[in-house]
């Protein structure tokens, strides 16, 4: 289990490549042409899904690596495995409508929240612990 971590940062990037071909789609189907990123609603939402999920991951990697190296690997790959879970929801309940992106959000946030405070544990108890 120590090596899950490393599953889930894949799964991340395979995620990432998933939210890139649905707005590729989703730019086909409704005629969006490149470089815009405003036209149909149902283009609008594939692209901020694709946004938000890469604004995430800015800050959901770094949490991830530290928890898993400072605090625990196996609950930091547990984590984020729950986070990508959430963000595989998030992604159809947001193109079907802005509300209903509401609760995988949510999900995804504590899962969040939870890596973060496995990682500040594990920063601080290797402060703690450390001979100066």
């Amino acid at each position: 289990m120590i090596h899950l971590p490393v599953l889930v940062v894949l799964l991340n990037v395979l995620l990432l490549f998933a939210t890139g071909l649905v707005v590729a789609s989703a730019r086909g189907r409704h005629g969006v042409k490149a470089p815009a990123t405003v036209g149909h609603p149902d283009f609008e939402r594939a692209f901020r899904v694709q946004m938000n999920t890469l604004e995430h991951t800015v800050v959901f990697l770094p949490t991830l690596w530290l928890a898993a190296q400072w605090g625990n690997p196996t609950w930091a790959g547990i984590l984020g495995l729950v986070w990508i879970a959430a963000r595989v929801w998030y992604v159809p309940a947001y193109l079907r409508s802005a509300e209903a992106r509401h609760y995988p959000f949510m999900v995804s946030l504590v899962a969040w929240l939870l890596l973060l405070a496995l990682a500040i544990w594990g920063v601080v108890r290797l402060f703690l612990l450390q001979p100066w």
